[in-house]
């Protein structure tokens, strides 16, 4: 074939492209394995972006498969959800597989190895396995069950078959090395007993094969050619490509591992996350809190950020630790590219221009998105009563503050300077209104007498004025690792209790009304924001996808 003539973007690419200019292979097909046990989060990411974005490199095709080996754990939902983030990400798989679809065969694949010598039924419980098997400076023990024949391990085997005995009883374990310096070929298991009904076979089995027997084999059975994993595989691979020598596999596939993405102030372990979903911490797999896709894009996530996000990361061998600002940044980056802008007041108190005529309202025409001038003009309603923050108004200013003091003039964004006159209050000092005058000649950032006005507020027209509710969300977890060792007998201590704060009573346009569920806007001084599910047509509800500048690093 003709010479690769691409630059090299990363050492799996190096791999790949020797393999095809000495004719190893002459196409590329990759595969993504999830486990149907739980839904995909930010460390999935990675993987997805380097299984499917090498086959799109190289015009070739990314398989979806589930090992579905483990009926206990696994359900339908998770299987939905998978190909659901999938899609939602951008990538397309060329088919979609089970391991399950492949039990027939990897049965008939043990058998062989029974046949040949290289398998045996071990009785020795799970414990008695673990005690065993040595260490890493010291050797591992041979089973006293590792020299029956070929004839008793083919009849013990179909026995287990047959649910003839409870779980845990026997094993099926491979015959490799139990001195073998790497712990992995000391004698695996490859079959255990599980009487549980699977999601796709049924009743069918009661003996079900373990990742490292199922993986090469069904790379192997699709026609993988480079197999792509984390690093925590990397002493798998002899186990991996030992399977593949003794069971005679014909152009076998190349396993090659990658650091995994580990993002600080997340939590992806399943069980502790199903933690969290369970004790009712987080409101469900798609909290926005969550590190989960689902989660990820409830909150207003672009898929095309995360993309970017796994691209700055790359791809390399060395650990490391990700800040989860550097995710938040690409977010900024892109919603403040692509995101239309709109006025919405969180914290409202109404202010009101005196000299403005009380029944006339008029059009303001703004921009929908500064970025994009493609996207044209959009117009606001302004009025003599309008909603501004509570804290954009203060009596007695702190030095530098720059908006609505009485006597201090500021520009209401997109409409006029007005100038603070007072403040209505209360009888117990609790400001009612705020009070100011409008220039009429300072109309759309006009100021023909050449004043300088150093503050600029946005505002919601009380006669364009809907009521929404708005979740401000902040990181889930205060330490950087909740999943550290450190956590691990409670990891909640580590919870952030202002995570989430509810704002009821909050004022938007009335335009955002039509929002369907994530639509993100540009709330303008606020950050960006994204129509929750939640909403209807009643009441709608935002959550907070993204602060306009990184105020959890300020913090720091």
């Amino acid at each position: 074939m003709e010479e690769i003539k691409r630059e090299y973007e990363n050492f799996i690419h190096e791999f790949i492209n020797q393999d095809l200019a000495e004719g190893v292979y002459d196409h590329v097909q990759t595969r993504f394995p999830p486990e149907p046990n739980g839904y995909l989060h930010i460390g999935h990411a990675k993987a997805i972006c380097i299984d499917f974005g090498t086959a799109l490199k190289y015009g070739g095709a990314c398989n979806l498969r589930f090992d579905d080996t483990n009926p206990v754990k696994e359900d339908v939902e998770y299987v939905d959800a998978i190909m659901r983030d999938i899609r939602w990400l951008g990538f397309e798989y060329a088919n979609v597989y089970y391991a399950s679809d492949y039990f027939d065969f990897l049965y008939d694949c043990a058998l062989q190895l029974i046949r040949d010598g290289k398998a045996y039924v071990c009785d020795l419980s799970a414990d008695e396995i673990r005690e065993t098997r040595g260490t890493l400076t010291q050797p591992g023990q041979n089973s006293p069950y590792r020299e029956r024949s070929a004839e008793e391990n083919l009849d013990l085997f179909a026995r287990m078959t047959a649910g003839k005995f409870e779980n845990g009883a026997r094993v099926l374990r491979a015959k490799i090395d139990m001195s073998s310096p790497n712990i992995n070929m000391r004698d695996p298991v490859i079959y255990r007993i599980v009487h549980a009904a699977h999601h796709r076979t049924g009743d069918k089995w009661c003996v079900y094969p373990m990742y490292d027997f199922t993986h090469p084999l069904s790379d192997a059975r699709e026609g993988v050619t480079h197999s792509l994993c984390s690093l925590e595989f990397e002493n798998n691979r002899p186990l991996y490509n030992w399977f593949l020598r003794e069971l005679n596999i014909k152009n076998p596939p190349r396993q090659i591992e990658f650091a995994r993405m580990n993002v600080t102030h997340t939590l992806t372990s399943k069980r502790k996350c199903l933690r969290l979903v369970e004790d009712g911490i987080v409101g469900g797999w798609d909290d926005p809190r969550m590190a989960t896709l689902c989660g990820l894009r409830r909150r207003g996530y672009p898929p095309e950020a995360i993309r970017d996000f796994c691209e700055k990361i790359g791809v390399s061998k060395a650990f490391s630790v990700i800040d989860y600002s550097l995710l938040e940044a690409c977010v900024r980056d892109n919603l403040n590219q692509n995101a239309p802008r709109a006025m919405a007041v969180l914290r409202p108190i109404k202010l009101i221009v005196d000299n403005y005529p009380e029944d006339q309202t008029e059009e303001i025409t703004v921009e929908v998105n500064p970025n994009r001038p493609g996207d044209g003009m959009r117009k606001t309603i302004f009025s003599r009563e309008i909603f501004i923050e509570t804290d954009d108004y203060s009596e007695n200013p702190p030095k530098g503050y720059f908006r609505l003091t009485p006597g201090l003039e500021v520009r209401l964004k997109g409409a006029y300077i007005v100038k603070c006159t007072g403040a209505d209050k209360d009888e117990n000092g609790q400001i009612l209104a705020v009070h100011c005058a409008y220039d009429p000649a300072t109309t759309g950032g006009n100021t023909p007498d050449g004043r300088k006005v150093k503050g600029t507020i946005h505002w919601v027209s009380a006669q364009n004025a809907a009521d929404c509710e708005i979740r401000l969300y902040s990181r889930l977890f205060l330490t950087e690792n909740p999943s550290g060792e450190e956590a691990e007998e409670d990891f909640t201590v580590n919870l952030n209790p202002d995570s989430l704060a509810v704002l009821t009573g909050c004022k938007i346009e009335r335009q955002l009304l039509t929002a369907k569920a994530g639509d993100t806007f540009q709330f303008m001084r606020q950050g960006y924001f994204c129509a929750d599910p939640d909403s209807t047509g009643e009441r709608l509800v935002f959550n907070q996808t993204v602060a306009l500048k990184d105020s959890f690093a300020a913090k720091k």
